[in-house]
């Protein structure tokens, strides 16, 4: 794919809405999804059609809004809810409340919602949305575990906030901008779960080192590829650190990470050390600065000194890439990355050789759509041995999800192989 077009253009995406309040942020997301290019349909159970407009849904997504009352119309040449579950490429439940899940667990069709579910092959993302007390309920609970064994469902936690019935809590559904990342995770990489029982952690963002109070050095890194690539690791299971730099990406693709914000190097440096020792691997995203004031000032420098105080003073910043290398335990796979301008594969070699991590991927900055900032990203990514891969441009999820892969490999070539147990 090119990193110009996008995983959502053209796919057929069927949009279930139940009975929640949050139902009234769908209109919203059907019409981004629109926007993006997908083809929409929605269906209201009974209760969703007393908190949403069907008209308004048909409106944005150029398609009919299918009803409780049409699910046995003379105007349907086939039963509907087959219709619309061969339809789908792929399914968007949310809001999904308590009644709609108790449905679908126990297998009832007896709405037109429940029946497209349970006649539905397609993969589903599933976003709950509650009131905390019901959402910690014994059978709630009991009915979204049995969900997670279910291998073409994506089950997207609710989060914690205050919620409609003003109790502050678990129950929030996850923000439409996530579930939109969601839907394209699915069609980029299906349900998969690979991750599961695993830690990653991660590094995005730029840093910034202070040359006076008004002043800094840093770079165009914005996070959305670290960010990105731990976002992905967290629909396919894993748990997820995130250290990161000051970033420019949307706060929702946060949503269910746990977020280490640093500015300087050196704090991203102690975080990472920190947190090493419980991840089973790293991936290093963040374009750390490489150098840094020695002292910085403590007043804003006047413009004349300004140009004094730039050729001298500065430090280089310790390797941070390096330095996860020398202290990580045998099983531990290390992801890094690398920017680079001008011949990129011959810079990255010499990199890789130096680094010692078990891959490197190496990107352009200096062409269009590539690179900080950008919407996509391409590069060669260096393994063991002679193994070089051109990964061509690609959207940076659908890159987060390549190179998510070839570090699980990695890892699992670190994993010792257990002799088998003496009879």
């Amino acid at each position: 794919m090119r990193s110009e077009e996008d995983a959502l253009a053209g796919r057929r995406v069927l949009v279930l809405i139940s009975g929640s309040i949050a139902a009234v942020k769908l209109p919203q997301l059907v019409s981004a999804l629109v926007q993006r290019g997908a083809l929409v349909r929605c269906v209201l159970s009974p209760a969703a059609e007393r908190l949403v407009s069907g008209v308004a849904l048909a409106s944005l997504s150029r398609s009919p809004c299918h009803i409780e009352a049409d699910q046995w119309s003379h105007r349907e040449a086939r039963p509907l809810h087959i219709a619309l579950a061969e339809w789908a490429e792929v399914v968007l439940l949310a809001p999904l409340s308590a009644t709609s899940l108790a449905r679908w667990v126990h297998g009832m069709a007896d709405t037109l919602l429940a029946s497209t579910l349970i006649a539905c092959e397609a993969p589903v993302v599933a976003a709950p949305a509650m009131n905390s007390a019901m959402w910690a309920a014994p059978a709630v609970r009991r009915n979204w575990r049995e969900l997670q064994d279910w291998g073409r469902v994506l089950p997207l936690e609710p989060g914690s906030g205050l919620l409609a019935c003003d109790r502050v809590g678990d129950g929030r559904m996850a923000d439409p901008a996530l579930l939109l990342l969601a839907l394209e995770s699915v069609l980029l990489a299906g349900c998969r779960r690979d991750w599961a029982g695993r830690r990653l952690l991660v590094s995005a963002g730029p840093t910034r080192e202070a040359l006076d109070p008004a002043r800094c050095l840093t770079n165009p890194s914005t996070g959305r590829m670290g960010v990105l690539l731990a976002q992905a690791a967290r629909l396919r299971g894993a748990s997820v650190d995130l250290v990161h730099g000051p970033l420019a990406v949307d706060p929702a693709w946060l949503e269910g990470l746990q977020r280490h914000p640093v500015v300087t190097a050196a704090e991203m440096e102690t975080a990472l050390l920190r947190l090493q020792g419980g991840a089973d691997a790293i991936a290093m995203a963040a374009a750390v600065a490489d150098h840094r004031r020695r002292s910085p000032e403590g007043h804003k420098l006047p413009k004349e000194a300004l140009e004094a105080s730039l050729t001298g003073g500065w430090e280089p910043v310790p390797d941070l890439l390096a330095a996860l290398v020398q202290s990580r335990p045998p099983a531990q796979a290390i992801l890094g990355f690398a920017a680079q301008s001008g011949e990129v594969l011959e810079e990255a070699r010499a990199k890789f050789a130096r680094k010692g991590c078990d891959l490197l991927f190496a990107n352009p900055i200096d062409r269009p759509g590539a690179g900080f900032g950008s919407a996509g990203n391409e590069g060669w990514l260096l393994g063991p041995g002679s193994g070089e891969r051109r990964l061509e441009p690609m959207g940076k999820l659908a890159l987060a999800h390549r190179l998510l892969s070839a570090l699980a490999e990695a890892a699992a070539l670190r994993t010792p192989v257990r002799a088998p147990a003496d009879p």
